[in-house]
């Protein structure tokens, strides 16, 4: 299990950094200033309060869904808080949207063949 979830951070983080929004809003605080391993209440300083704030499904915790604005541009993002409230990851898509990647990653693949994404 451990493998899939590295597995999909890494296919995530690579999408991510070769998304345009990672580029159009590089500089939002979210984006700029968060890092795992800060509390609630550290990202509510940088980026005030979330649009929504949800129970994770798959692993214990929260995720706080926030609207990236940019010039005319808006994009969802996400950060997400283990059981013990600490930052353990962030992207650009809503929570539901990242808990579905989750969902996915973890069910056993059909087809029983190739390594893939």
């Amino acid at each position: 299990m451990k493998t899939s979830s590295i597995a999909l951070a890494i296919a995530l983080s690579l999408a991510t950094g070769c998304s345009t929004n990672a580029q159009v809003f590089a500089n939002q605080p979210l984006v700029a200033k968060v890092e795992d391993g800060m509390s609630q209440a550290q990202v509510e300083q940088i980026g005030g309060k979330p649009l929504s704030t949800s129970a994770r499904t798959i692993e214990p915790g929260t995720c706080n869904d926030y609207l990236l604005t940019q010039a005319d541009r808006t994009q969802h993002y996400n950060v997400s808080f283990d059981g013990n409230g600490r930052v353990d990851h962030k992207s650009f898509m809503t929570c539901a949207e990242w808990s579905m990647a989750q969902k996915k990653a973890r069910e056993p693949s059909s087809g029983g063949g190739g390594g893939g994404y």
